[in-house]
This record gives C-alpha cells, structure tokens and sequence, in this order.
C-alpha cells in the first residue's frame, strides 16, 4: 500500500497514540518524578513521530530508512524510561499506566523494523530518484500486485495457492 501523509501511515498513528497516553500520564504523575525525567521522556516521545515524519517527507530510501532508525531509537529510550520507573517503588500506584505505556512503544518498534527490513529489500530508491520510465513501472508493479492480492483472495480458503500465498505472508511477517 503506498501512503500520501506520514499521518496516515499505521505507525505515526500508533506514534501519535504514545504521545497522548504519555502527556496524558505526564498530567498526572507522581510528583516525585523529576522534571528533567519528565521533559526527557516527553522529547523522546515527541522525537518517535517527529522522526517518522521527517523520514517519510525526506525524498530517498536511504533518508527514510535513516529516520526510521532514528525513530526506533526513540522508541526504545521512552521503553526505557518506563522500564526504570517500573523499578521505583514510588511508582507502584502508576505500574499498570507504566506498563501499558511501554506496550505502545514497543508496538511503535516493531512496526519501525518491519517497515524497515521491507524498505531494506526494496527496489525503490524514493521519489527523488524517479523518472517518468521509474514511475510508470513502479506503478506497473504495484498494479500488478494489486491484481494478484484480488485474485488470490477471491479463490477458495482451499485453494492451493492461496493457501500458499496465505503461508508466505505469515513466513514474512514472522508469525510463524
């Protein structure tokens, strides 16, 4: 599926969703929580959207992918940051709104991998570096997809190659 707005891109999404669990669990957290915590994990939250959004407005493959990481990055220190709090007693009363914070973040990784290793196998250098023959056959690629996911979803659960179709898309997501 090709995106026109990093806001509609399933990870900003969930992006967006960690800021607003977290600046709402920053409105009313303990006060014992200092404020250089609070305003670290509120950058390093901020930073897991800005970056996807920077990457995705950014014109190659390789940008994006710079950003993505960066992006992953940021994720990883917010889990951080919740991990620690878990660890201080103070925060016991908070430890379910902790948890499920670090839940989001996690989500936010794994979805920034996933869009990464694909960009990693890509063909696709990014719109800066699309001719008019480089679009119209990446347009003729994604059609052909199209067509494909259509037909194979349109056989029998039993069939063959959709079974098979079915098979290599859990193998490539890794719910194997």
């Amino acid at each position: 599926m090709t995106y026109k707005h990093f806001e509609d891109l399933p990870v900003w999404q969930e992006a967006a969703r960690l800021y607003e669990l977290t600046d709402d669990f920053l409105e009313h957290a303990p006060q014992r929580m200092r404020a250089s915590f609070r305003d670290q994990l509120e950058r390093a939250v901020l930073s897991v959207s800005n970056n996807i959004a920077e990457g995705f407005e950014r014109g190659t493959t390789n940008e994006l992918l710079a950003f993505i990481y960066i992006a992953r990055g940021s994720a990883g220190e917010v889990r951080s940051m919740h991990t620690l709090l878990l660890r201080r007693k103070w925060a016991a009363d908070f430890k379910s709104e902790i948890s499920n914070l670090r839940l989001v973040a996690e989500s936010c990784a794994r979805q920034l991998r996933g869009w990464a290793d694909a960009l990693q196998n890509s063909e696709i250098k990014g719109q800066r570096h699309l001719n008019d023959r480089g679009r119209k056959e990446l347009e003729r690629k994604q059609r052909a997809a199209a067509f494909e996911q259509r037909l194979l979803a349109s056989l029998p659960a039993s069939h063959p190659l959709r079974r098979a179709a079915e098979e290599k898309a859990r193998e490539e997501s890794g719910s194997v």
